[in-house]
């Protein structure tokens, strides 16, 4: 028998979340994570300084061809990390 403030521990983790307004940090650290399987070991090498500001991920990147490749391939990387996390959490990508 549960007891009337019980709560599946799921439930409980996602109101903290909630009441603490931890979850959009949550999913950036987890697009941050997704890099380098979005991108592939080749590129993650070459990248560097992943930071995401106001829905905008910030990437350094080492090789200007490299830059040059991303900045074509842009909307489908960002595309592939948001459906990675399960939510829009990017909506540009910037690389300097």
């Amino acid at each position: 028998m549960r007891k009337s403030n019980e709560k599946p521990l799921k439930a409980a983790i996602e109101e903290f979340l909630d009441s603490f307004h931890l979850r959009d940090k949550l999913n950036e650290t987890r697009v941050i994570q997704a890099w380098q399987k979005v991108v592939g070991e080749m590129v993650a090498k070459n990248t560097s300084q992943l930071h995401i500001r106001n829905k905008v991920l910030f990437v350094k990147v080492n090789s200007a061809a490299l830059r040059n490749e991303l900045l074509f391939a842009r909307q489908k990387i960002m595309d592939a990390l948001n459906k990675e996390v399960g939510g829009r959490v990017i909506e540009e990508i910037v690389l300097n």
